[in-house]
């Protein structure tokens, strides 16, 4: 009993830093240098078109402090929470030096610096390559920018 006490506080800590509910618990809830990006993808894309919603792809790594800081944006704005959990499934890409997943990467535009977010639809394709530089404020994410930016790619319903 004590046991399956201790793995259920786990799992609520670890969801609360979780960057949103749509996070698929068979997907990595931070940046992980022996995942398959292809897999986690692909099952992030099946979820999406399951479920109506485009994914977010959050390229980054543990090494990366403004990846951290928008863990912690996204986890404390329960209005941007919300908006993400409504309309996307969000996945980690670990880039790092254990694994920079160059060949899975080269699918997609350039990344200049991480995080960097790459918008998918239902079916995998490309909707828009965002560097979070655009969306950063000081020593956070801009708010007002953050919504409106997952407002404008969020899918059309």
């Amino acid at each position: 009993m004590k046991r399956l006490l201790q793995t259920l506080l786990l799992a609520c800590s670890l969801a609360a830093v979780a960057p949103a509910a749509s996070l698929a618990a068979d997907l990595p809830a931070k940046f992980e240098p022996t995942r398959d990006a292809a897999a986690d993808v692909a099952a992030a894309t099946a979820m999406a078109r399951k479920e109506g919603k485009r994914v977010l792809v959050d390229v980054g790594g543990e090494w990366c402090p403004w990846c951290h800081i928008l863990d912690r944006f996204v986890a404390g704005n329960a209005d941007v929470k919300k908006l993400v959990t409504a309309n996307y499934v969000w996945v980690k890409v670990n880039y790092s030096k254990e694994n920079k997943n160059e060949a899975f990467l080269a699918r997609w535009p350039k990344v200049a610096g991480y995080p960097h977010i790459f918008i998918l639809d239902g079916d995998g394709k490309l909707v828009q390559s965002q560097n979070t530089a655009e969306l950063e404020a000081e020593k956070d994410y801009d708010k007002p920018k953050f919504i409106a930016f997952l407002q404008q790619y969020a899918p059309k319903r």
